[in-house]
């Protein structure tokens, strides 16, 4: 952040992408798929009678890759790991430590007072 005239301006570099761009991505990644999905069947049919090893290789990855291509479509959107984080730590409490010069008082329990300390109190 810089301040140009009193004004503060802040830098997005670091920012997410736009949520409409994210979307176009993941379409594209899964039409990209399923082209190679098609592709793969139509190899099966064509390698059937001809080279059946390679027809049920690109059997499987016709049968796989569907799945593939959904879970890469919806997984989630980027990481920004330049932005900051939302958890802000509380702030630290000083400890107040006794001065050079004062002595340290240590408290005294209340049952060690006996029972003329507690008579002059109220217990309404």
């Amino acid at each position: 952040m810089r301040k140009q005239g009193g004004a503060a301006v802040f830098r997005i570099t670091g920012a997410r992408q736009g949520l409409a761009e994210d979307v176009r991505g993941r379409q594209r990644r899964y039409v990209i798929s399923m082209g190679i999905r098609t592709l793969s069947v139509v190899l099966t049919v064509v390698l059937w009678n001809v080279e059946r090893y390679v027809a049920i290789g690109t059997l499987i990855l016709g049968a796989l890759l569907p799945y593939v291509a959904v879970v890469i479509a919806n997984a989630g959107r980027e990481n920004a790991p330049s932005l900051p984080g939302t958890f802000i730590p509380a702030p630290t409490r000083p400890v107040l430590m006794p001065g050079a010069g004062e002595e340290r008082v240590e408290s005294v329990p209340e049952a060690t007072l006996g029972s003329e300390g507690d008579q002059g109190r109220d217990h309404g």
